[in-house]
């Protein structure tokens, strides 16, 4: 790509940029578009509660960055959960990673590459390559400067990378510990139930758990095929039918028969009655289950230790039967998949990994049409009818603007596509399910975007040399021309990373959609449905710049400008999304963090397998030769971490829950707690707002519209002082002991996490 394509991609997107967020300044200050902007404000209102908003309506202003920069971690954490900080924190690490390696890069190792003078001469299309380490003569002790800078960025990226994983596992051990009664602690999701004749898939469960769980095993609720209808549900069905069914004098006061004497008449006639019709009505209940019960069931046990033990133990012979792990959170069911049979599931993840090969080789077309847009000679020699194209006015938008955005089209359709791969291959949770696309996304952008790129420009700039005889020449070939497709990544993170900022920010379909139902069809309300962050595509975008960040920062020192100016503006706009605009329904308590680990690890050996290969290309062997060393020490960096801080993401620590299970059954909050399990998995469908993150604790209130929303009311000033007036438990009593002593472990949790990190995970 030549220069003046490259300042003319640069020069769109600065004025798209510049513009969109100045319409934003705008558009958030108007009153008809709060519900497109502030989503996640309006969601944490209680009824009757107003939010206004004054500002100088038509004037664009940066009141949004400042409010951005100065919230705190804990407002991101109310708004966004772990999910929205671990997010924030690969931002922030990128910004870290990419600061350091543009000091390094632009002040030492640029200046060396445009000094090289390997390259003798230039044409304009040859007028980028100056710039990178192809114009380093070989043998030359200028390359000492690109090797130092290697080992500088990769032993900054191994502390750096290290202290966010330390912080990440604190962070979910501090989540387990502040908030102990989450419904899926007591909850084990079962798959696999075998089928008994004669016997509904219910009577199973509960004879295999009181058999074998018998002093822990506290009651069961079964899925049944229409999704989401919980066992409540169809028993006020059918207590309705029996109701209804009943017959009872009209001029009698409605009483409940079981407390009239046995020598009344009523009771006798109408006991019968109903006795009768109940029982009809249960068997043909019965026979409904059973023709509508799943080989899925939620079991509830009375601590948290039970159903750990129950949730990594194989309960039978035969693996593909009684499967069981945690369940998820009630707000987190994705209830459509819960009756899937398990058996099949193996066979649904074959035909998805099939799709995501057959869509991913479809995908190679779009990609090497736009390697051939790059290059207008090319084109013109290849298509006669195309002669003359180079010399018009609009070449330079062609070639410099119009290849990256046409692959940001056709990237748009890769998130939702593999979101569907996931929900096909049978994930019971939601976030599991957007954790799985994410991780798709992920492979599909470094194989497709990246690699194929790459390897597509090298072999498009040497269509005769298809056939390469050797390991060696195809090091060599691509040594010699992966610097040259820098130019072609920096327009990519322009159009890409610059613009999808802007739209991220203005939100221009919702908004449309929130006008034309405003000012159409004339609703007061407008349109502004909430919606969760869209984690399985942004991670993988973020982490895809910072693979081309570590890949071209010795090659192509120029990228790192580009990647930082986008990495900066990231971390305001989503700050000021998950402040304002996305809600949380539900979250993975931070498991995005060993995906996104796992992809730097594979951007750091990218990078130091290619400078190894350029330094042999180069005659340069002592660097080459440590930089080899440096790929296996990063492997073995990457395996320490998996195992001192991947069991956390994994796993549950055994002295939490002992200790949380001993607080409750001393604190006498064992039954209130359990009482309110029993109920916590009939909602239907999913709530409005951010859910609570301890939905068993009895300080929340739960409103009467929707029983998930609740909001933890304000700490009444007369009890602040007593933490042990709240159970009305005197000093010195065992409830107060135990609370203080529980109030004094939350307390110092970052000291006991420390402890966990340092003994329980080696």
């Amino acid at each position: 790509m030549i220069l003046p394509a490259l300042l003319t991609s640069a020069g769109f997107n600065i004025v798209i940029c510049i513009g969109f967020f100045s319409l934003y300044s705008i558009l958030r200050k108007q009153s008809f578009n709060v519900k497109v902007y502030f989503g996640q404000r309006l969601a944490q209102l209680k009824p009757g509660q107003k939010n206004h908003y004054f500002f100088d309506r038509l004037v664009p202003s940066a009141g949004w960055l400042v409010k951005a920069w100065e919230a705190s971690d804990d407002d991101i954490y109310a708004c966004g959960g772990i999910d929205g900080l671990v997010f924030l924190k690969i931002i922030v690490f990128c910004i870290r990673i990419f600061s350091v390696a543009a000091v390094l890069c632009v002040f030492i190792v640029l200046p060396v590459n445009l000094f090289g003078q390997a390259i003798t001469q230039t044409t304009p299309e040859s007028q980028m390559d100056i710039f990178t380490i192809r114009n380093v003569p070989e043998g030359s002790t200028g390359l000492w400067a690109h090797f130092f800078a290697l080992y500088v960025i990769s032993v900054t990226a191994y502390v750096l990378l290290y202290i966010e994983f330390k912080n990440v596992a604190r962070m979910r051990l501090e989540q387990a510990i502040s908030f102990p009664r989450k419904p899926s602690h007591y909850t084990v999701l079962v798959r696999g139930i075998p089928w008994s004749p004669g016997e509904s898939y219910s009577e199973v469960v509960r004879k295999h758990f009181s058999s074998w769980y018998n002093l822990s095993y506290l009651a069961h609720q079964m899925v049944y095929q229409s999704g989401a209808i919980q066992k409540i549900m169809m028993e006020t069905e059918r207590m309705y039918k029996v109701l209804r069914e009943t017959p009872i004098n009209h001029y009698v006061q409605p009483i409940t028969l079981e407390c009239l004497p046995p020598s009344n008449p009523l009771k006798t006639v109408a006991a019968a009655e109903t006795e009768t019709t109940f029982k009809k009505n249960k068997h043909s209940h019965k026979s409904d289950m059973k023709e509508k019960e799943c080989a899925a069931a939620f079991v509830f046990f009375r601590t948290r230790y039970a159903a750990m033990v129950a949730s990594h133990t194989i309960q039978s012979k035969d693996p593909m039967l009684w499967v069981s792990d945690f369940a998820p959170e009630p707000h987190d069911v994705y209830w459509p998949n819960l009756c899937i049979p398990y058996k099949y599931l193996w066979i649904r993840k074959t035909l998805v990994f099939i799709g995501s090969i057959v869509f991913s080789v479809w995908f190679l077309l779009p990609t090497t049409i736009v390697q051939s847009l790059c290059d207008i000679a090319l084109l013109e020699s290849t298509f006669p009818f195309l002669r003359g194209l180079s010399k018009r006015h609009y070449a330079n938008i062609i070639s410099g603007y119009l290849p990256s955005v046409v692959l940001t089209f056709f990237v748009l359709l890769v998130p939702p596509v593999m979101l569907m791969f996931a929900t096909l291959e049978g994930s019971v949770s939601r976030s599991g399910r957007k954790r799985s696309a994410c991780c798709k996304v992920i492979i599909f952008f470094f194989w497709n975007i990246f690699l194929y790129n790459l390897f597509t420009g090298t072999w498009w700039d040497r269509m005769r040399l298809l056939t390469v005889s050797g390991i060696k020449e195809m090091a060599t070939l691509l040594g010699n021309l992966v610097p040259g497709q820098a130019s072609f990544f920096m327009t990519y993170i322009m159009t890409t990373g610059w613009a999808s900022l802007a739209y991220e920010l203005t939100q221009p379909f919702v908004l449309l959609v929130n006008w034309f139902c405003q000012f159409v069809l004339m609703r007061k309300e407008g349109y502004g449905d909430l919606y969760t962050f869209p984690y399985h595509t942004e991670v993988p975008r973020a982490l895809l710049f910072a693979l081309l960040g570590f890949t071209f920062a010795i090659l192509a020192p120029l990228i790192l400008p580009f990647l930082l100016v986008y990495y900066f503006f990231a971390y305001f706009v989503y700050r000021n999304q998950i402040l304002n605009v996305y809600i949380t329904k539900y979250n993975t308590n931070g498991n995005y963090w060993p995906v996104a680990h796992n992809a730097l690890i594979f951007s750091l050996v990218v990078m130091q397998i290619v400078a190894a290969i350029i330094f042999g290309m180069k005659r340069f062997g002592t660097a080459s030769g440590f930089s080899f060393i440096l790929i296996i020490f990063t492997l073995l960096f990457n395996l320490y971490c998996r195992h001192k801080f991947l069991p956390l993401f994994t796993n549950k620590a055994v002295q939490d829950l002992i200790e949380m299970d001993r607080h409750d059954e001393h604190s006498g909050k064992l039954e209130e707690v359990l009482s309110r399990l029993l109920s916590s998995y009939n909602k239907v469908g999913s709530h409005s707002g951010n859910h609570p993150t301890d939905l068993l604790s009895p300080e929340y209130e739960v409103h009467s519209d929707d029983p998930m929303v609740v909001t933890r009311p304000k700490e009444d000033e007369t009890r602040k002082g007593n933490p042990c007036t709240d159970d009305g438990a005197a000093p010195g009593t065992l409830e107060c002991n135990t609370e203080s002593y529980m109030l004094q472990y939350v307390k110092h949790k970052t000291e006991y996490t420390d402890l966990l990190l340092e003994h329980h995970i080696v």
